[in-house]
């Protein structure tokens, strides 16, 4: 791949500076580069047109970029942007500085509790990928880094999958990924489940994690196929019999009974000692919160003419009282006549019936739920304000977890409780909570 003018002279787009080079692969070349703007360190991704073109994988190209797009997830490395030029197409990413897991495990295997952290953060992004539809379809040590924390980040998603890429039978029909970690049903050239392929390879990931080697091994590749499509590996003595047990559901040959990820999440070895890196900051967060807003007791805000000038679109009002259109806001308002105590005994009863955590003052509630979703712990926050005496504004706004939870949990928990305090114009219009 021949540099072009801007990488020769260091600086993309009059914006990133260009340094050395992190390593390379068959279609793109990964250098650190230096944001001008921040000072902040990215990871970029320099792919080759031609090249892509020539073997006609541009659509796969694509998908990364429309796939990364959708990732925002601890665990999962961001793509800050893509650029092009005439000849090379630029990703901006998250530069992670631990390096790979990889070269963890060349130094030798891994102790269980350290194991097991890696692979609670591993299903942790894998199931977030799944809940949007996306399989990777190459995980392997080699793509999974770690930042300085120890945080795992899972990246490469140059072959991955969304659901809408399957044919009529529901199936996916392309062979890929790495022959040590790819599950029988992908060698075997027939349809098969992406999230299954993807929880056999993170059941040899775990596999080589706490022995230090791979399961299926053979310098035949035929030999090492065979032992693949039946299930044929043993597991070291030093493996606990729980890890054992998660092992053989996870390299279960027959994908039809290969264990859920759900499944994955409720067994005995994988709920021992929730890692950090699942747990997630907000929690820690929550215990803290706010105590200058929850703990300090502050009255309910009133609300003048230029505060609802500025909640609202223009001089266009109805945005106070309706659900933003726009999905990234993960906001919704409601007006009440009702005092701010109903308020807050109201959102009191949904945090009890689906055991949340609450913490409250006079104008505002925040609300943590203890089950860890696919982005930690959901997190909301209700501020109430007052537009008059006798008519408040409710504002209710996700502050941690994933978005699709908290649609869900809205729909299904938050709405329905709220109905009958929801503000009626006379019109007869109930505005929209």
């Amino acid at each position: 791949m021949t540099m072009s003018t801007e990488e020769k002279c260091g600086v993309l787009h009059g914006k990133y500076e260009l340094g050395r080079i992190l390593g390379h692969g068959t279609f793109a070349k990964v250098y650190h580069a230096r944001n001008l703007q921040t000072g902040k360190s990215v990871a970029m991704k320099i792919v080759g047109k031609e090249k892509v073109i020539r073997v006609g994988m541009m659509e796969q190209v694509k998908r990364e970029i429309s796939v990364m797009k959708m990732m925002h997830h601890p665990n999962i490395v961001e793509l800050h942007e893509v650029m092009a030029s005439k000849s090379k197409i630029y990703f901006a990413m998250e530069f992670v500085r631990g390096g790979e897991l990889f070269a963890k495990i060349a130094k030798g295997r891994l102790r269980e509790d350290a194991a097991r952290n890696y692979f609670q953060q591993l299903i942790s992004a894998i199931d977030f990928c799944h809940s949007r539809g996306v399989y990777h379809r190459d995980l392997k040590p080699e793509n999974l880094l770690l930042d300085e924390e120890g945080m795992l980040k899972v990246t490469d998603f140059g072959l991955s999958a969304f659901s809408d890429h399957l044919r009529q039978d529901g199936l996916l029909h392309t062979t890929c990924g790495t022959p040590a970690y790819v599950a029988p049903e992908v060698i075997g050239k027939k349809g098969y489940d992406g999230a299954k392929a993807d929880i056999w390879s993170c059941g040899v990931i775990l596999f080589v994690l706490l022995a230090g080697y791979l399961p299926f091994q053979d310098d035949n590749i035929v030999a090492m196929y065979r032992k693949i499509y039946r299930g044929d590996f043993k597991c070291p003595p030093w493996f606990s019999p729980e890890s054992r047990k998660l092992i053989t559901k996870m390299l279960d040959p027959n994908p039809s009974t290969r264990i859920s990820i759900a499944k994955i999440m409720e067994s005995s070895w994988f709920k021992k000692s929730l890692s950090k890196g699942v747990r997630s900051k907000e929690e820690q967060e929550f215990a803290v919160e706010d105590e200058v807003n929850v703990g300090k007791g502050k009255e309910t805000e009133t609300l003048n003419a230029f505060h609802i000038i500025s909640l609202s679109e223009g001089f266009d009002l109805s945005p106070l009282f309706e659900e933003k259109k726009r999905v990234e806001k993960e906001e919704l308002r409601f007006a009440t006549t009702r005092p701010a105590s109903s308020v807050i005994s109201k959102l009191e009863e949904v945090a009890k019936t689906k055991n949340f955590s609450v913490k409250k003052s006079d104008s505002c509630v925040r609300l943590q739920g203890q089950a860890s979703g696919r982005k930690g712990k959901l997190g909301i926050a209700a501020d109430i304000f007052a537009v008059a005496p006798s008519f408040l504004v409710v504002e209710v706004k996700k502050s941690s977890g994933d978005t699709l939870e908290y649609n869900q949990f809205c729909s299904k928990e938050l709405r329905p409780a709220l109905k009958d305090i929801v503000w009626t114009s006379t019109t007869g219009n109930t505005v929209p909570a």
